[in-house]
């Protein structure tokens, strides 16, 4: 087979990892006499690489998530009072293994989404499936939904291995489709040992 036709057989098998860098490995194996299996090697790394890059961007589309944010980047001076220690162990995503929940309570613009999205966005790195909802807005989507949609909603948002509720109780009453939804959201997820981020501003 020549280059052309290598490069098509790796496009049908789905290689495509391997058929972008594969003149580029050939090139680099040729002037440097690499071995064949070290060459190989290397080629099958790519395709690694690439896979686990297009999975990773999956997750992250499917998790709502509308930034890449980190604790690594976060300016703590903004909010000296904010815990470190407890920050960083929610970061450690223990508690996602243990099916625990997480309760970020505290004023207005003070990080409490920064934080949340941090740690959601650390979940998808670690390979789990994550859903990010603000929660108001999602509630009020659930409400206006017909009932085929709702049943759909519900099994997206007890389903994902974290999910996050930013800023529950932005209103100060909720309506009563909205306390439907969340009792169903939290009591069914107990029950399969799933955990939840909520962020609020008043003490719940």
């Amino acid at each position: 087979m020549n280059m052309v036709e290598i490069e098509r057989a790796l496009r049908e098998l789905r290689l495509s990892g391997i058929a972008e860098t594969l003149s580029t490995r050939v090139m680099q194996a040729q002037a440097a006499h690499e071995p064949f299996m070290e060459t190989f090697g290397a080629m099958l790394q790519d395709e690694l690489d690439r896979r686990r890059s297009r999975l990773l961007e999956r997750r992250y589309k499917r998790s709502g998530l509308d930034e890449k944010v980190t604790l690594a980047d976060f300016d703590w001076r903004f909010n000296p009072k904010l815990p470190r220690s407890a920050c960083f162990e929610l970061h450690t995503l223990k508690f996602i293994g243990e099916g625990a929940n997480a309760l970020i309570v505290g004023k207005p613009g003070t990080g409490k989404s920064y934080l949340a999205k941090a740690v959601a966005y650390q979940a998808t790195l670690q390979g789990y499936d994550v859903r990010y909802l603000e929660a108001d807005t999602e509630f009020a989507r659930y409400a206006i939904a017909s009932a085929p949609e709702r049943t759909q909603l519900l099994k997206d948002w007890v389903e994902p291995d974290l999910i996050v509720l930013d800023d529950l109780f932005l209103a100060r009453r909720i309506t009563e489709h909205a306390a439907e939804v969340l009792q169903a959201i939290v009591h069914q997820r107990y029950k399969l040992r799933r955990a939840i981020v909520v962020t609020s501003n008043r003490v719940v």
